[in-house]
């Protein structure tokens, strides 16, 4: 459960921007969407394999 304490005098638009933005740091939402369906295993690592290349075709491309 994230919490957020709200300053004395704190707008209440400035206080839901700060959750909101606790909320994505904390991937909250992807574990909700995660949890929805089961992933099987495979897919999982395949997914994670596809974005190290990504990652890596990234690095390799600002070297040059």
């Amino acid at each position: 459960m994230l919490k957020i304490k709200i300053n004395e005098g704190e707008n209440i638009e400035r206080a839901l921007k700060r959750y909101k933005q606790k909320f994505n740091r904390t991937k909250t939402r992807f574990q909700l969407q995660s949890r929805k369906q089961y992933t099987k295993p495979s897919v999982v690592r395949r997914a994670q394999i596809q974005k190290a290349e990504y990652v890596q075709g990234l690095k390799d491309a600002e070297q040059f």
